[in-house]
């Protein structure tokens, strides 16, 4: 179909444009109508005005109100997507001319009418006003609707509304056969009725709105543009079933976390897919665009993101040059991004992959141009000289560490490599930042370098020492360490793998039915990470309360579901065994009772005793001695003689039923079933 708009562009447009003031004169032929039956049949307490007398109201009517409305503008005003304001701006125009048409004819030497007779003329002519543009919204939208308006009845509409329509047989064929998805809205308010109107409206739209379901049951049995509102109870689910419902999507954007989670695990008993609503006032909407999405798995957490950023970190990065390592990683990339918005001197990524350096540098400056001054640097950690001459050429004020070796299975298989750039990397690091007077010095670790089981975590427990033990030589610089737990969405996780399997019709694999582990979102950790480098004085080691531990069993579940399937029936869910150096938790992160607090809630300093530097250096000494023989079996003993609390995993995982971490993770969550820790789910 082609109709005439010139504000149109989901269709084929069609331009005639009717004369200018047609409405105008629509308005007049009105106001003629108004005059002929309140003046001339209307009695009144002074009887029917003669034709003079009605003739002279008339003209003097017709004055006043054209001139209100020119002056608010009213046939300004685009009618077919006229709003509340638009008639409320009408109202106050007819208000106006009738005060002014009332003063007048008591003033100006006419028989002037009684008061009634003038309240009665200007309101029945509003009435007739709003009408007409009602009818001309309405007979709009409908056309718009229509695959096809033909026929006697459009004709009409052409004539009455200055649109003239066409049939398209592509476009017709097109909406015939373009099968819409059927959806149910969950929230009935605001925002879920600014989506229904919005996918009513658009005839290119892939949705087709069926109901709402609301919490309020002020609502419930009640109607919004023509869908009916259900209450959000057991009956619902069998409705949405009657009305073939496909796919969920809640418009709730002030909801919870453990909400959302209560929410999903409700409606995913109907076999729906579900989806989000993401409105331009919520800051999930990037580019300001409404959209319909999926749900993300960063949002079924079981905790609301903690946002840490302050305007005392901004401004403590603000002005500074800032070298990354890692700079191209995941944590070290979006580390980037935030620093970037925070105007530094100078950033300076450094990273040993020359691709990922690269992609992120186009990024930065495509988004900033010549406003931030980047800079590349590709060296390896383990180069000292190469740190060094990189240091002596920036001379950064800030240094973040984050290059490491972190896959937990490959550096079981390669030790020395481990050793080398984990350990001995971040010494050379550490000898870069105090030789060219860095003034602040943090590295990242991670969870796992707490009580270690594995090469990489012992690894990660000797940097945390080796930069605490830098603490004490009163060099100028200032030195932290920050630690949480696994990211979402980095490199190698456990998400992109569940994607893949998941494309791939599955199997999806889990190591163990029963291991938990602690989540944060790539934003969150680096957020940590620049707060803390922001508090630090000397020394500390930073940890984040990171809420409750995340069955990775619940993960996958969801994750099926997020991709619209039903988990153990349509892909399997299977136990593949722990792999080397592999915990089936990690240990609680905080322990409020043996942790200071800092000005933020969310952040705490663990109260470990350093190690003095002269200490250090006997086992760096004990692990050089142990690369040299480029043997992993000597390097591993070498990492459990230099980090006491390094130990074999099985003696971790054998008394995981008493772990206060399992039996957390193990609680029921709200919407969800409690699980055993033997639990194990059959497969199918």
């Amino acid at each position: 179909m082609k109709y005439s708009s010139n504000h149109d562009s989901d269709r084929k447009v069609n331009i005639h444009n009717p004369r200018r003031w047609s409405l105008a004169m629509y308005d007049g032929a009105l106001m003629v109508f108004s005059a002929i039956l309140l003046l001339g049949f209307y009695p009144g307490y002074k009887g029917r005005a003669d034709i003079s007398d009605a003739l002279i109201h008339l003209c003097l009517l017709s004055f006043c109100v054209y001139s209100c409305r020119v002056f608010l503008n009213i046939y300004k005003q685009i009618w077919r997507y006229g709003g509340a304001g638009a008639y409320m701006r009408l109202m106050l125009a007819d208000l106006l001319a009738g005060c002014i048409y009332y003063l007048l004819q008591t003033l100006l030497p006419v028989c002037s009418a009684d008061f009634l007779r003038s309240v009665f003329l200007v309101s029945f002519n509003l009435l007739l006003s709003i009408c007409i543009r009602l009818t001309y919204q309405y007979l709009y939208d409908s056309a718009r609707r229509q695959s096809n308006p033909t026929g006697l009845v459009w004709k009409i509409v052409a004539v009455l509304t200055g649109l003239t329509f066409e049939v398209d047989a592509a476009a017709t064929e097109k909406l015939r056969g373009r099968g819409n998805a059927r959806i149910a809205i969950v929230g009935a308010g605001r925002i879920g009725v600014m989506l229904a109107e919005e996918l009513l409206n658009n005839t290119h739209s892939e949705y087709t709105p069926c109901c709402f379901v609301d919490t309020d049951f002020t609502k419930a049995g009640r109607e919004v543009y023509g869908l009916p509102v259900f209450p959000s109870d057991e009956t619902t689910l069998e409705r949405l079933q009657a009305l073939q419902v496909q796919e969920i999507v809640f418009a709730l954007p002030n909801t919870t976390a453990a909400r959302k989670v209560e929410l999903f695990d409700y409606y995913s008993r109907t076999g729906c897919k579900m989806k989000v609503y993401d409105y331009p006032i919520m800051h999930k909407a990037e580019s300001g665009k409404r959209y319909v999405r999926a749900f993300d798995i960063e949002e079924l957490l079981f905790r609301d993101p903690i946002e840490l950023h302050s305007e005392t970190t901004s401004l403590y990065y603000a002005g500074k040059t800032v070298l990354i390592t890692g700079g191209g990683g995941s944590i070290g990339s979006e580390l980037c991004r935030q620093i970037a918005s925070m105007r530094p001197r100078r950033l300076v990524i450094l990273d040993v992959y020359e691709n990922d350096a690269y992609k992120l540098q186009c990024e930065l400056n495509m988004s900033y141009g010549n406003q931030l001054d980047v800079q590349v640097e590709i060296v390896s950690i383990c180069d000292r000289k190469g740190l060094e001459s990189v240091f002596r050429r920036h001379r950064p004020d800030i240094v973040l560490h984050a290059a490491a070796h972190k896959h937990v299975p490959l550096m079981e298989r390669n030790c020395c490599e481990a050793v080398k750039n984990n350990v001995f990397g971040t010494k050379n690091v550490l000898d870069a930042s105090e030789k060219f007077c860095v003034s602040r010095f943090i590295m990242i670790s991670t969870d796992k370098a707490v009580n270690p089981t594995n090469v990489m975590g012992a690894t990660k427990r000797m940097c945390e020492m080796l930069v605490q033990s830098y603490s004490g030589r009163n060099t100028g610089t200032a030195y932290s360490t920050t630690r949480f737990g696994n990211v979402l969405g980095s490199h190698g996780s456990v998400i992109p793998l569940f994607k893949r399997q998941i494309m791939q019709g599955g199997p999806v694999t889990v190591t163990d039915y029963r291991i938990v582990r602690y989540f944060m979102t790539i934003p969150e950790a680096s957020q940590l990470v620049l707060e803390s480098g922001a508090l630090a004085k000397n020394g500390e080691l930073f940890v984040l309360d990171m809420g409750k531990p995340v069955k990775i069993l619940d993960l996958a579940e969801t994750m099926i579901r997020l991709s619209g399937y039903e988990p153990h029936k349509d892909i399997r869910i299977v136990e593949t065994g722990l792999r080397p150096g592999e915990k089936l938790y990690e240990e609680l992160l905080v322990r409020k009772d043996k942790l200071t607090k800092t000005k933020n809630d969310s952040i705490f300093i663990e109260k470990v005793q350093p190690v003095s530097y002269s200490e250090i250096c006997k086992k760096l000494d004990v692990l050089s001695s142990a690369v040299e023989t480029e043997d992993d079996e000597t390097v591993r003993a070498a990492l459990a003689r230099v980090v006491p609390t390094y130990s074999a995993p099985e003696s971790v995982n054998g008394r995981a039923a008493h772990a206060d971490e399992m039996k957390i993770a193990f609680e029921t969550m709200p919407g969800r079933r409690p699980r055993k820790m033997e639990y194990k789910k059959p497969l199918v």
